[in-house]
């Protein structure tokens, strides 16, 4: 039997592989696929697409390379729609910033923007167990940093509050987001020692505004956390961007 022939992308700046694989990934929603559903025998997708054996395999590995399909082999074994991981996504758009020069500003110029919202939108409908979560987080930090070491894990668990306020977001476009820039930070924060020296500032305000969040996410009251929120950006963007100013007159003088 003739299957109908499947049209690919007619951009002349895409590779034929490239086209196909677009091809591919337009079939697979269209279809309304899933995760977990295997995909056409190798010989059903070359007469689909009308493309050679070749161009084929080059286009499933480029789907493989994306995240978006896994190979099995053996018995059962074949081509599988796979979803992308969280991790991964985050991996690989981190691969593209990785060469941007991105500042302190660049990154907190979203957060203000996106953070205070998500906190609003989160009020008084928090469960138990997760406000428990932030509260054990912030415990973490209960203390100032007697070591550099220590300095450096305060400001990673600090961020990881605003990842586990984040996964709480019923929108998955703003949990993403927000979430990609607290790793984005976290990153950066390491690399480029924005932790060194030492701030006793940046640590009991971030540590006040927390605790105070926690309590207005806890008792519902959404424009006092998004109040404490905006308040929260403000301050941290300051007193990092003064973080970045040491680190750069440290990189000019070193």
């Amino acid at each position: 039997m003739t299957l109908p022939p499947v049209s690919t992308p007619s951009d002349t700046r895409l590779s034929r592989p490239v086209q196909v694989a677009e091809a591919i990934k337009t079939w697979v929603v269209e279809h309304g696929m899933k995760a977990g559903d295997r995909l056409p025998a190798e010989a059903e997708l070359i007469e689909r697409f009308g493309m050679a054996k070749g161009t084929i395999r080059e286009a499933m590995r480029i789907l493989e390379a994306q995240g978006l399909v896994k190979t099995r082999t053996g018995p059962g074994g074949g081509v599988f729609v796979h979803e992308v991981s969280r991790e991964r996504a985050r991996a690989l758009l981190g691969n593209y910033f990785y060469f941007k020069d991105l500042t302190i500003a660049d990154i907190y110029q979203l957060r203000q923007a996106l953070e205070p919202e998500l906190v609003a939108s989160l009020a008084g409908k928090l469960s138990p167990d997760v406000l428990a979560e932030l509260e054990a987080n912030i415990a973490t930090y209960a203390e100032p940093s007697k070591t550099i070491e220590e300095e450096r894990e305060q400001h990673i668990a600090s961020l990881r509050f605003h990842a586990l306020l984040a996964a709480q977001s019923p929108n998955p476009l703003l949990s993403f987001c927000i979430d990609f820039m607290v790793a984005l930070l976290s990153d950066i924060t390491v690399y480029r020692e924005l932790y060194a020296p030492p701030n006793i500032e940046l640590w009991q305000k971030g540590r006040d505004f927390q605790c105070r969040l926690v309590d207005a996410l806890r008792d519902g009251e959404a424009e006092e956390a998004r109040a404490i929120m905006t308040e929260h950006m403000a301050t941290a963007r300051a007193l990092m961007e003064g973080q970045e100013a040491v680190m750069m007159q440290r990189f000019m003088t070193g």
